[in-house]
């Protein structure tokens, strides 16, 4: 049995040598290409670590250094109840930044979505517009964001939800979009065949479809969100970060540890809810699809 079939398998493999002769033996151009950008890149990356002073040496230091840092750390200590109360609070504004941020960006990305979609927008320029201007905004990362919205509101929390806003915008607008274009036509069709209008195919025939996609993106951008605004907290929008930033510039290392362990108890336990509920969210769009 096993003879049987190695020889349909070894029959199998002459086949497909046969009808793909330029996979098993692809031709020498095709092989000298594939080398030129594997000994191009290789070379790119040697001369990138030579510029930027990349040592062997220094990195072996280095992880001993980081093996001091680390016994500084230890054992995680608020250093004082006053001070643990001071952190528990800007975890929470931490949270609340993310929240914030996450749920302003979507309400206003989602009409975005339907100008940027091909087949809810007004016409191709206002499309093109809006999907450049959303390049635009996507292309600023969220701590630039922070730094300019501080020089606009001043230091604080509410800083730091415009400059999640403001990131997520950018992104949220391009997923739905996307979305909305990937919607199945036959309910808007159905839609049009009992004389819906154009708003009423976008209400019950596009955007049932697309509420589980968005629902689940929304989740995972709150999640990503929740590290995100830990970082903009650093350079003064508010949050954890804030006295993260502190407690290493007067090497308060316990302390230290203490705000990193908590920032990941928090995290974790925010990707389990949100997976969860995206698994939800998505389970019900496959059982309406079906």
């Amino acid at each position: 049995m096993s003879h049987t079939l190695r020889d349909r398998a070894h029959a199998d493999l002459g086949g497909l040598q046969a009808r793909h002769p330029w996979v098993f033996h692809p031709p020498l151009k095709r092989r000298f290409v594939t080398v030129t950008v594997v000994v191009a890149l290789t070379g790119l990356m040697l001369v990138g670590f030579w510029r930027l002073g990349f040592s062997f040496e220094r990195m072996i230091k280095g992880i001993g250094e980081l093996g001091t840092l680390v016994m500084l750390m230890l054992p995680p200590n608020p250093g004082s109840w006053s001070k643990a109360v001071l952190i528990f609070h800007a975890l929470a504004e931490t949270l609340a930044i993310a929240f914030l941020g996450t749920l302003l960006a979507a309400i206003i990305a989602f009409p975005i979505g339907f100008v940027a979609a091909r087949n809810t927008t007004v016409n191709r320029l206002v499309q093109f517009a809006s999907r450049r201007v959303l390049d635009g905004i996507r292309g600023v990362d969220a701590l630039i964001w922070a730094l300019l919205w501080i020089n606009v509101v001043g230091l604080g929390p509410f800083a730091g939800v415009l400059a999640i806003m403001m990131s997520d915008i950018g992104s949220f607008g391009k997923l739905f979009s996307e979305a909305i274009e990937a919607a199945d036509k036959r309910p808007v069709e159905g839609v049009t065949s009992t004389g819906g209008s154009r708003l009423h195919q976008i209400r019950y025939g596009i955007i049932p479809q697309i509420l589980p996609v968005i629902g689940s993106q929304v989740l995972y951008y709150f999640e990503s969100n929740t590290r995100s605004s830990t970082i903009i907290g650093i350079v003064g929008a508010g949050g954890i970060g804030l006295h993260l930033s502190e407690q290493i510039r007067t090497l308060e290392w316990q302390s230290v540890s203490f705000i990193i362990l908590l920032i990941l108890v928090m995290v974790a336990v925010i990707d389990l809810i949100s997976s969860r509920l995206r698994q939800t969210l998505i389970g019900r769009s496959a059982q309406g699809k079906g």
